[in-house]
Formats: C-alpha cells, sequence, structure tokens
C-alpha cells in the first residue's frame, strides 16, 4: 500500500515538559494558540531559522508554499464531491450576512464553518463521522435565497433551489454520507464511504480493476491508483488521471507554474532535477515518472530547503490506493538532525538485530537518510491537522534499493509541546507521582525518539518476500504498517545501543515512552471516539492493537494491568523488561504477516484488538477527560510569507509574519487559491 507514513500525536498526553523546557516556557511570549471551538484548539507555529536563510533559499521557499496552497481544493474535491460547492455557499452567507450575528443560528454557522474548514470538507478529520449542524435547515435555506444569485456557485442554468436540493442532504440528512471513509468489516467499502475517488463503482469491481493490471512477476511496480479517480463512462470502468489537462488540471496547471518558479532558486542540479521531473509527472500523470521522481528526491540529501508536493497519503482512500493531495515545505534543523544522523548511520544494525525473521530482514539498508525539520508551511492533508514525522518515498522497491528520507517535523512538536504546558492530564491519568516525574523527565526526548526511530527505521526496515503484492493487505495494510513502524521504534526504544548511542542518558528513559503508549493505547486516546462507537483511524486503531495484544499476552505474568485507586482506574506496568519482549514477539508476526501478504492473520489481529472498544473504560475516559480543559484535537493556521521586490522585480527578500488568525486565513485561501471553484 502506498502510504505516508505519519504519526499523528496523542492530543491529549501530547509531550511532557521538561523543566528546562517549562523555563523557556515561562519566557516565550508567543502566542501558541490561536482559536478554540468544538473539539478543536488551532495554533501558531513558529518557523525559527527562517530569517538566516539566503535570499535564494526564502525565494525558494516562497514558491515552494505558493504552490503547496494552491492545491487545497483538490483534497476538498476529494473528500466528497459536493464538498466545494457546500464550502462556498456558506463562505458567503458567513461573509455576507446581514442579520443578527450574535443569534444562536448565525454562531452555530460560524462554528460549523470553522469545523469543515479544519476537516476540509464536512467530515471529521479523525472520526470520519458526517459533521451534525446546530443551526436549522429553515435558516440555511432562507440565507441561501437571500443571497444574490452570481454569489452562488450556480452551474450553467442552475437555480438555487435546484442548488438546495443536492447540498441540504449532504448536509442536514444523516443517512446521506455518513462516513467519508469506513472501514467496517463486511461491508462494501467504496459503497458506504463518500469519499470522491470513485464513483458509480464496487469494491468488488475496484479490486478486480486494478488485479488485471498488475503484473506479479514485476520487480519494480508502479503505484496503481495513486493519482486517478475510478470512474465508469457507458458502463465501462475508466481512470480520471490527476494531471494538467486531466481532473484537476485548473489546479495542477497553477502547481506546474509555480514550481517552475520555485527551481529558478533551486540550491543545486539535483534539486533543480527532481522539480523538474515532479513537473512532468504531473504534465504527464505517468506513475513511472513520478518513480523516478521519488528516486531522485530520495537521492538528494544535500539540499537544506525539501518539500512534498502530490498525491502521496493513501489513508483518505478506503481501499488504500489513491493518494490525497497534500504539501510540506520544509529545511533542515542543523543543530538537532544530529540524533536522526546517528541513528540514520547505524541503520543497518538495527535492521541486523531486529526480532523478525531473518528471512525478512533487508541484508543492505540503502540510503536512509534522516533528518530533524522546520516546517515552513502546511498544506493539503497536512493541514491544518498534520503529522509530526514522514518517511518517503513509499514504494518498497524504492527504499530497497534507492533509499528513503525521514523527517521529524520539529518545530510542530514544540508547538504541541508549549501549548500542552500545565494541562493537568498527568495528575489525572498517570497512576503514580514517580511515574509522572520520569515522564516529565524523560517524555519530550523519548516520544522524539520514538518517532525518529518509527518514519527513520520502523518504516523502512524488513523486505517483502518475491511476488507478494504490496497492496495484499488492503484495508488493513495502513493500521498494520503502522503497528509495525511503531514496534520496531518501541522495541528498540528500550535497546542498550540507545544509551550506547548517546542518544539517551539514563537505561530507563524509555519507561516513559512504554507508559505513555500503554496508557493511550488502551485508556485515553478513547477520549476521541463517541460512546457507542467503534476505533475507525488507522493510527488509534494501530495503538490499540498493539496495548490490548500485549495486555492480553502479557496476563500470564502480569505484566500490565488495570488497577483501581480511589475509584479511578489506572494502568500499571509491573515488568517493563517483559513488555519489552512482547513488542519484540508481535513485531515478529507483524513483519511475517506483511512479508507474506497474509491478509487472513492481518485481518484477524485488527479485527480482535484494534477496534472494538469496552463501553466501562470508554465512559470513565470520558468522564474523567470532561473535567480537563483540554481539545482533543489540535491542528494549525501557517505563517504568511511575503516577498520583497526590486524595480526589476527580483526577490531581494521574504519577510515572514504570524499575526494572522483562523478566519482570515480560510477565507483568503478561498478567495485567493481556489482554481477548482466557479
Amino acid at each position: 500500500m502506498a502510504i505516508i507514513n505519519r504519526i499523528i500525536p496523542s492530543a491529549i498526553i501530547a509531550l511532557s515538559i521538561s523543566s528546562c523546557n517549562m523555563t523557556e516556557k515561562k519566557a516565550d511570549n508567543f502566542d501558541y494558540t490561536v482559536d478554540r471551538f468544538a473539539d478543536i484548539e488551532v495554533l501558531r507555529y513558529k518557523v525559527p531559522g527562517f530569517e538566516n536563510l539566503s535570499v535564494r533559499q526564502k525565494a525558494l521557499i516562497y514558491y515552494l508554499t505558493e504552490a503547496a496552497i494552491t492545491g487545497r481544493d483538490i483534497l476538498w474535491d476529494q473528500h466528497g464531491k459536493h464538498n466545494l460547492v457546500i464550502r462556498q455557499v456558506i463562505e458567503q452567507i458567513y461573509t455576507g450576512y446581514t442579520g443578527d450575528k450574535s443569534s444562536k443560528e448565525f454562531l452555530a454557522l460560524e462554528k460549523y464553518l470553522k469545523q469543515i474548514w479544519f476537516a476540509n470538507g464536512l467530515h471529521h478529520h479523525y472520526s470520519m463521522d458526517k459533521f451534525v449542524p446546530e443551526f436549522s435547515q429553515e435558516f440555511f435555506t432562507d440565507a441561501v435565497k437571500s443571497l444574490p444569485a452570481d454569489k452562488l456557485p450556480l452551474n450553467e442554468g442552475q437555480t438555487a433551489d435546484e442548488m438546495l436540493a443536492i447540498i441540504i442532504p449532504e448536509i442536514f440528512d444523516p443517512a446521506v454520507s455518513p462516513k467519508r471513509v469506513n472501514q467496517a468489516d463486511g461491508q462494501d467499502l467504496i459503497l458506504t464511504s463518500s469519499v470522491n475517488m470513485y464513483d458509480g463503482v464496487t469494491q468488488a469491481e475496484v479490486e478486480q480493476y486494478y488485479a488485471a493490471l498488475k503484473d506479479t512477476t514485476d520487480l519494480t511496480p508502479i503505484s496503481y491508483g495513486l493519482n486517478t479517480r475510478l470512474t465508469k463512462v457507458d458502463g465501462k470502468i475508466v481512470e480520471e488521471t490527476y494531471k494538467v489537462g486531466g481532473r484537476y488540471s485548473a489546479a495542477i496547471s497553477r502547481i506546474v507554474e509555480l514550481l517552475g518558479k520555485a527551481s529558478q532558486y533551486a540550491e543545486n542540479d539535483a534539486q533543480r532535477a527532481y522539480i523538474g521531473k515532479l513537473i512532468e509527472y504531473y504534465t504527464t500523470g505517468d506513475l513511472r515518472t513520478f518513480d523516478e521522481y521519488s528516486i531522485l528526491w530520495a537521492e538528494d540529501t544535500e539540499s537544506q530547503v525539501d518539500f512534498i508536493n502530490g498525491f502521496i497519503e493513501t489513508y483518505g482512500d478506503p481501499l488504500g490506493m489513491t493518494g490525497s493531495w497534500e504539501s510540506i515545505v520544509n529545511f533542515k534543523n542543523n543543530e538537532a538532525s544530529h540524533r536522526t544522523e546517528v541513528i540514520s548511520d547505524n541503520a543497518q544494525w538495527f535492521e541486523d538485530n531486529s526480532p523478525i525473521d531473518p528471512r525478512f530482514r533487508k541484508p543492505e539498508v540503502k540510503g536512509v537518510s534522516a533528518k530533524v525539520i522546520t516546517s515552513a508551511i502546511l498544506a493539503g492533508d497536512a493541514y491544518p491537522a498534520t503529522p509530526i514525522g514522514i518517511n518517503l518515498p513509499n514504494a518498497n522497491w524504492i527504499r530497497a534499493a534507492h533509499g528513503s528520507k525521514s523527517v521529524t517535523i520539529e518545530n510542530i512538536t514544540d508547538a504541541y509541546d508549549k501549548a500542552s504546558h500545565g494541562n493537568g492530564f498527568n495528575e489525572e491519568f498517570v497512576i503514580d507521582q514517580e511515574t509522572r516525574e520520569l515522564m516529565d523527565k524523560y517524555l519530550f526526548i523519548t516520544d522524539n525518539l520514538h518517532t525518529d526511530l518509527h518514519e527513520c527505521l520502523g518504516h523502512g526496515s524488513g523486505q517483502l518476500l518475491p511476488g507478494v503484492d504490496p497492496d495484499a493487505l488492503k484495508a488493513h495494510g495502513s493500521t498494520l504498517e503502522e503497528t509495525r513502524a511503531d514496534l520496531f521504534a518501541l522495541y528498540y526504544l528500550a535497546d542498550p545501543k540507545l544509551i550506547e548511542l548517546g542518544l539517551l542518558d539514563n537505561p530507563d528513559a524509555y519507561k516513559a515512552e512504554y507508559y505513555k503508549y500503554m496508557l493511550n493505547g488502551l485508556m485515553t486516546q478513547l477520549m476521541r471516539i463517541e460512546p457507542g462507537k467503534d476505533v475507525e483511524e488507522a493510527h488509534m486503531r494501530n495503538r490499540k492493537l498493539i496495548a490490548e495484544w500485549a495486555m492480553e499476552h502479557g496476563s500470564k505474568d502480569n505484566v500490565v494491568e488495570y488497577v483501581t485507586r480511589n475509584g479511578k482506574t489506572f494502568i500499571q506496568i509491573n515488568d517493563y523488561t517483559k513488555l519489552r519482549e512482547l513488542f519484540g514477539q508481535l513485531l515478529h508476526e507483524i513483519q511475517r504477516i506483511k512479508s507474506e501478504g497474509d491478509y487472513k492473520a492481518g485481518r484477524e489481529l485488527v479485527e480482535k484488538y484494534a477496534i472494538k472498544v469496552d463501553p466501562k473504560i470508554h465512559a470513565e475516559v470520558l468522564e474523567r477527560y470532561s473535567h480537563l480543559d483540554i481539545a482533543p484535537y489540535k491542528g494549525f493556521v501557517n505563517p504568511v510569507y511575503t516577498p520583497v521586490f526590486d524595480g526589476n522585480g527580483e526577490i531581494t527578500d521574504v519577510t515572514i509574519s504570524y499575526d494572522e488568525d483562523y478566519i482570515p486565513q480560510m477565507l483568503r485561501y478561498s478567495r485567493d487559491y481556489s482554481p477548482l471553484t466557479k
């Protein structure tokens, strides 16, 4: 499965703050929190070091950020075929409303607009459930009809009533498009998902279509379906390719134009070459060209400025085929990259000592490049909610032959860290003062090391047996891949090798991350789930699978247990050493499943351990969490970059501002970066 490998930080525990960070927080007057609504907190992030870049690097970043923001509406359309129209209508109501803006109805519409902005569509970004509007259908209809016709996104010849007949059920009817991505076992995942990556086709038809295209003897297979929408024309299945002249042409053409401008400021020939290859891919839509681009990109380890831009993340597709559009522009944090460079320099040792069957180990680990980066812009599927770690390319054969790049986005983790200070979570959920002190001292570094190991080595470790289809695990592929990478990181976080390499200074430091991980997987991440619902999101399933499996398989030795104190349930780890052994055993099995393409065994693990929720524990977590002033989900607004030109139109500087708030940014993006809307 083509995956951009990402770790979503636990919004409840985030990163504990060491005493030195507490001091920094007191001296830091930066306003991290921008807005708070529903279950969301919107933050700012700093871009330290931008001012010290050369003018050429700043100009490169400026054009890359423009290209990033320009793809925004592609993701909106991928998330739902009516999303763009609905967004335009609600934005017009919001900006043109002449009634009482303090009324219950208007404030409910504002909240709804903030929610769909955050999710890039009508469905929650994590649960995938459709938002329930708190304003009435009558209010909405009257507001639409009060707008001038030229303010409505009407098709040629379409009336406002005809448009309303389409979008009202999408907004108000709970039976229409209830789930953006459905992962329920035994259902047709295409027909029951409202994502706009397929139209008029069934799951069986999609699987048969791609099975017929694949050549199991091909050692360098393309990522089938990565940049296409599958539909039917005259009863025949066809692929609508995302490219210049194809689907999303207006947006992609503008992205290509901006990439061309960025190329003029490339730091070196290698960077210029892969930007050119990306332009070629966007122009042709050829996935072989995408692989050529991915190789050039992976092999460029000298450039300080870097970026991703394209159809990469496949979690938004119920079958894990089509990539959601996203972009992140960044530059290397040289000082912080020391730890990731140490890890990548020792990649072969980690591979050789992995607790998996030797048949599944890579005999030669090639080109593992790892660094800590500073994000300059977040866009598409990485905005407003964003990963804190990335490992690319996704193709297994490219990783094996040409290596991969792994990054940890430390200015994002820093923003989470600062914003979570003093939220009361540890006092409520962590079992005792000794454990809280351990986490206070070591969780920041062990959490970052977990991300480094997960992204740098975990996703790049192991190999498929010859002839195994990369998509063999189907809908469960994303969950199992994240499980594999997390287990790799957890297993090695407790290894004495990290002490030897100077990455940790205390052999017990790993216990901070182990405790947080088990607590999150067994209990606290459930605060994101509505009562009676199953776990849906791949990363949440991954964490639950690991924690529940370890709890059950360690029960004989009482490795981990629930304990009750003063009427509250806590997680108690009785044997950290045996817990590590359990992580190694599960890694052994997960790697076997992936390497052999054992769908049946993978499905059984996910269905048994990753989905169902204990209603009693769930109710307790929700009740205890309700007393804490913590938003379950966090995301970001971007800084604003402004170029300074001389009389000849040459960029002489680029300034950065952190002043833009959430609503103004979203409205500006809709106004200035919407080539797909009318």
